[in-house]
């Protein structure tokens, strides 16, 4: 069993103030609390005699921590919240009135974000916790994560395959029948399938109406299920362009490459194809999304592409141009779409990642290899200044 260290400091947060900590289930959330707290006092809520104390009597939880002999020096931790947001009026008193600190665990934000939840009113800091990024995993292959994802268990699975069918299956499919979010789960799941295949691409709600015979209004919706349950994020289009018009429809991906493949019946992917680009275009996304927030960097993310469709996969603000090429060596005709957003747009670092052997240069665009790139990226060659 591989032992990953996660980059994100969840001690250093929880020393200073109460955190929300979201992501998917099986990001790993509850063995990092367990290794990080392994003292703290704990309720998790998919526990069902847990979760129908607490349901029936809220106030449990109060006269409980109140009651410990002697001074809890960590966080308390709720792992499940959007489970019983009624619990938050009290966790919201501990702290204000008696100091408490909690660590409150999240695989959606749907109920808290739609149900009107007391969401402490700035007493607590939001965190995110991803799928295992490259530098957290020893001796990283690159074809293993652009098959199977990085979720802790699957990647690491003699099974992955199988791991991701019961995940995709079960996890998924039952979250969103447990937030009561749509009427017929059987449109839903036809829906996710849709989803995967334009994964990465623009997203047209008319045109996933027509694949999936419902309603583009119901099609939009579900896109905001799947943001709220955290299993995918729309990536909005650069706006402050100045001669070239850009598209202003966004591209959806969801938080994981291997879940994406699964659903969208991807299997054997390998280097050198057409579908091994547009796999590792997703997976360097989701390095540069956990990324920025780990690292506490607000700079947005973008992509632009104008009508003429030139195109740049990722820009980080207006400062790093990001082209992705699985290409074994770039050249000259890959750098057509950051020479042109670098027209209206003055970038600090125009990068092409890609499979290249050695980092070089074409012109004022570095040519990185996608370890090279990760490597320097994780070490904060490109942190905001």
């Amino acid at each position: 069993m591989m032992q990953f260290k996660r980059i994100i400091d969840l001690a250093g947060h929880a020393a200073k103030k109460s955190i929300f900590l979201f992501g998917p289930r099986q990001t790993g959330k509850t063995f990092l609390l367990r290794q990080t707290f392994p003292d703290a006092p704990t309720y998790n809520l998919l526990l069902a005699d847990q979760f129908s104390r607490l349901s029936g009597r809220p106030s449990l939880i109060r006269e409980e921590l109140l009651a410990r002999k002697g001074p809890i020096t960590g966080p308390v931790i709720i792992d499940e919240i959007q489970k019983l947001p009624l619990l938050l009026d009290e966790v919201h008193n501990l702290i204000e009135a008696h100091g408490f600190r909690f660590v409150l665990t999240g695989s959606s934000a749907r109920k808290l974000k739609h149900g009107g939840a007391n969401l402490l009113g700035g007493r607590a800091w939001t965190k995110r916790l991803f799928p295992l990024v490259s530098c957290e995993i020893p001796g990283f292959d690159l074809v293993r994560a652009i098959n199977y994802g990085t979720l802790p268990a699957i990647y690491q699975s003699e099974s992955p395959g199988e791991d991701l069918l019961a995940y995709c299956g079960t996890y998924l499919k039952e979250e969103i029948q447990a937030e009561s979010a749509v009427r017929r789960i059987e449109n839903f799941s036809r829906f996710l399938q849709v989803a995967a295949l334009v994964n990465a691409e623009l997203v047209s709600f008319e045109s996933v109406s027509r694949d999936t015979a419902i309603p583009a209004r119901t099609i939009r919706d579900y896109f905001s299920i799947l943001e709220d349950t955290l299993i995918g994020v729309m990536l909005h289009p650069f706006g402050r362009m100045v001669h070239r018009k850009a598209v202003s429809a966004a591209k959806f991906y969801f938080f994981d490459v291997g879940v994406s493949n699964h659903l969208a019946a991807r299997t054997a992917i390998t280097p050198k194809t057409e579908l091994f680009g547009k796999t590792f275009e997703h997976f360097i996304f989701t390095e540069l999304r956990a990324w920025l927030d780990y690292t506490g960097d607000r700079r947005p993310l973008t992509f632009w592409r104008d009508y003429a469709g030139h195109e740049v996969d990722f820009i980080v603000d207006d400062e790093i141009a990001i082209e992705v090429k699985s290409t074994g060596q770039a050249v000259e005709k890959h750098l057509k779409g950051l020479r042109m957003f670098s027209e209206d747009v003055r970038v600090k670092h125009k990068i092409i990642v890609s499979m290249d052997a050695a980092p070089r240069m074409l012109g004022d665009v570095e040519v990185l290899p996608w370890k090279e790139f990760l490597t320097r990226m994780w070490a904060g060659a490109y942190a905001a200044a």
